[in-house]
């Protein structure tokens, strides 16, 4: 039997988990349904593809996670299968991340105007300068690969010791354990900051262009200011989102390392759903062809469960025969 809070805890997962999988999906089915459909796909749709597959599986790794937390035996028994839930997450996490950052660049290269050579360069590149953030961001990935092989030979030591000696050793280990964790958060960096150099470079675009318009008398709500502000709103929106899953990631691991046998400890992660499952709702909102398609499956619904409520209502008013 589960606990109270093993199923709280177990229902909101699956809560988040499910509005995370039908966003993503939806825009996996009308991406790969236009490539079918017209041989061929256009490079942001296919960042939005790659995308929705990499969240997609981190959201299964996730939920894999939290049934494994809550209806495991002791965490020495599932040793290996915890060890390859982390390995699974940490790279699915990753390519979500790198996917994320390179859709903002390409944002920036598309929209932004500057006329500095250097810019303009690399805004006629534009397919193969995200292509190569793509695979520069490979060394990150094994990077983290042995940092995390570390961390989970020292938490194995941890968590197999006899109890009384347990905080002894976890006493001597906490500087191992900071600067893993520190390694650890290196790789978040450079995304970060790729994401807010974008962010400012899309905004001083747009003050230039609003400029520009006013000194030609000429009004500010042109396809070009509405590109950028569109632009700017997903590059925030990625911003906020990933500042609050990064945030929960260190506070789950520091809550885990002081506080591992806690209940209360696990409810922590919910919060590192949100960027999976709410970034992929807010580009939906942000892209006009998937939004278009949403509004049109909403309707389609609309009538279908109106129409069926009408059938259902003719059948009660029929007269039954004698």
């Amino acid at each position: 039997m589960l606990a109270g809070l093993d199923k709280i805890f177990l229902t909101l997962s699956t809560a988040e988990f499910i509005i995370g999988m039908s966003g993503n999906v939806f825009v996996g089915l009308v991406n790969c349904s236009e490539w079918i459909k017209n041989q061929k796909i256009s490079f942001v749709d296919f960042i939005l593809t790659c995308l929705a597959l990499s969240r997609i599986t981190q959201l299964l790794v996730s939920l894999w996670q939290s049934f494994v937390m809550t209806l495991s035996p002791p965490f020495y028994s599932t040793w290996k299968s915890a060890k390859l839930i982390t390995l699974l997450w940490r790279i699915t996490n990753h390519w979500t991340t790198w996917f994320t950052t390179c859709l903002s660049i390409f944002y920036l290269l598309k929209i932004a105007h500057f006329s500095h050579s250097f810019f303009l360069w690399l805004k006629w590149r534009t397919n193969r300068v995200v292509l190569a953030i793509l695979v520069l961001s490979l060394p990150f990935l094994l990077f983290d690969f042995l940092v995390l092989e570390s961390l989970n030979d020292f938490f194995l030591n941890v968590y197999v010791m006899d109890e009384s000696n347990l905080t002894l050793h976890i006493n001597d280990s906490k500087s191992l354990y900071i600067k893993t964790l520190i390694l650890l958060s290196f790789s978040y960096t450079i995304p970060i900051v790729l994401s807010l150099i974008s962010l400012v470079l899309l905004f001083l675009s747009l003050v230039r262009h609003i400029r520009n318009l006013q000194l030609n008398f000429m009004g500010s709500r042109d396809p070009s200011t509405q590109a950028h502000k569109g632009a700017i709103k997903m590059v925030m929106s990625f911003l906020l989102l990933f500042t609050v899953h990064f945030f929960s990631i260190q506070l789950t691991n520091w809550m885990l390392f002081i506080f591992w046998n806690n209940k209360f400890t696990k409810f922590i992660m919910l919060a590192i759903y949100v960027f999976p499952s709410g970034h992929s709702l807010i580009l939906i909102l942000g892209n006009s062809k998937l939004r278009q398609t949403a509004l049109k499956v909403l309707r389609h619904l609309k009538s279908t469960l109106k129409r069926e409520k009408t059938v259902s209502s003719l059948q009660i008013d029929v007269p039954g025969s004698f």
